[in-house]
């Protein structure tokens, strides 16, 4: 295990740089720029923008996702004890972070994050300001590759102890559902009894017009994204023990006082379970 915290060499980030195709969106630099981000190109603006106008939610959805993120990983440092965080498809740095939240109330956690998009890789020193008792670092590897994530991770996390998983916004790019179910097993295989899962995604069955705008942006030539049924995500957690209240749209998890308004549903679910 690592000290303190891993960065990567600083003169990988202008070669990183160089890798990143500016002619296409890409989903991580659309998302950012919906979160209000700058980390973007005109041609991701111009896509979100286009999305935005089929569908204004969308950017309610992206902000109800992150405020998800959270309260959940605060829940689980906080109410669940959970010291360590495996974070696969982090996507590009933004405010509250998953080391931001949880060593904010537990300053000795460690996080590795997981991503094998160049951009990120180029901005992964933001996401690498460990509080000083305790440590994070960034892992280029895909997705796909588990038995790579987890021998990453194993340099910065003792994965003899609990380790919350977390896969925000990342299994829908897995077109086929059964794969993105096998990945979230490979994945939990290699973290000990105790630990957790948390996971939120893209849903179908609550917003039509949401379902009709992504189903539009995925016939663009951009990287699709394929919303699931709520029973599918909820597929994820097999084998788990679901914390209450399940599996639910995002809003209503655990809504606290940052909340605004009376929490309303909208076509993003999640849920946090733990391995018995």
């Amino acid at each position: 295990m690592t000290d303190h915290a891993t960065t990567p060499d600083p003169a990988v980030a202008p070669a990183a740089k160089e890798k990143v195709d500016t002619s296409v969106p890409a989903s991580a630099r659309i998302w950012n720029y919906w979160l209000g981000g700058k980390d973007n190109y005109p041609v991701d603006e111009a896509a979100g923008d286009a999305y935005a106008g089929a569908f204004p939610g969308i950017v309610t959805i992206a902000r109800s996702s992150r405020a998800y993120l959270r309260r959940s990983i605060r829940h689980l440092v906080e109410v669940e004890g959970v010291r360590q965080f495996l974070d696969v498809g982090t996507g590009l740095p933004t405010a509250d972070n998953t080391h931001q939240v949880a060593q904010r109330s537990a300053p000795e956690a460690r996080i590795v994050y997981v991503d094998n998009d160049p951009m990120v890789l180029a901005h992964a020193r933001a996401l690498l300001y460990s509080a000083p008792e305790g440590a994070t670092a960034y892992v280029d590897a895909s997705l796909y590759d588990t038995d790579r994530i987890l021998a990453a991770a194993a340099e910065t996390l003792d994965l003899s102890r609990p380790t919350a998983l977390i896969l925000s916004g990342i299994l829908g790019h897995v077109s086929d559902y059964e794969e993105a179910r096998d990945i979230v097993r490979r994945l939990l295989a290699g973290l000990p009894s105790g630990s957790y899962l948390n996971i939120n995604e893209g849903s179908r069955g609550t917003d039509p017009d949401y379902e009709r705008a992504q189903d539009a942006y995925n016939e663009t030539g951009a990287v699709p994204y394929f919303l699931r049924p709520i029973d599918q995500i909820t597929g994820y957690f097999d084998g788990l023990d679901l914390l209450p209240p399940g599996v639910v749209s995002v809003p209503l998890w655990h809504p606290d006082d940052t909340t605004t308004g009376e929490p309303k549903p909208i076509g993003q679910h999640g849920g946090v379970g733990r391995k018995p």
